[in-house]
């Protein structure tokens, strides 16, 4: 799926969780650009609440965050709206916590930085699991 085929209908609504304020403006304004909706949040609780009053394609969650843990957040979240899929976000050498996010139901992981490309394709494969398994009565 390409950015040209996403109709507005199909397009993606993105959580994005991370406390480093200066990468989520940067990356969510490239997101931005390419058809995606994005809604920020810098903090894991913000994340919740922000999960409390939309419904979102998929999350990207950052593993470290000063509030709430990562795999906390993501608990959370596959409580709160289990069809959401979430890719985690993690530093060099967090890998095995990431995969770790995995057992716990994340789609997928990447480290930090990631490249744009990368991510893209990443919540686009999300999208895809997401929407197919919406559709296919699975969730």
């Amino acid at each position: 799926m390409t950015t040209q085929e996403i109709t507005r209908e199909e397009q993606i609504k993105l959580l994005f969780v991370d406390d480093e304020k200066g990468f989520v403006d940067v990356l969510t304004n490239r997101l931005a650009k390419r058809n995606i909706d994005v809604t920020k949040a810098y903090s894991g609780l913000e994340g919740i609440q922000a999960l409390r009053r939309s419904d979102f394609d998929v999350a990207v969650l950052d593993l470290k965050m000063e509030d709430i843990d990562g795999i906390e957040v993501l608990k959370i979240f596959k409580k709160m709206y289990p069809p959401m899929e979430v890719i985690m976000l993690t530093g060099h050498g967090s890998e095995k916590a990431a995969r770790e996010g995995i057992e716990f139901g994340a789609f997928d992981y990447l480290t930090k930085p990631c490249e744009l490309e990368a991510l893209l394709q990443k919540i686009r494969e999300a999208v895809r699991k997401k929407r197919s398994q919406v559709e296919g009565g699975v969730i």
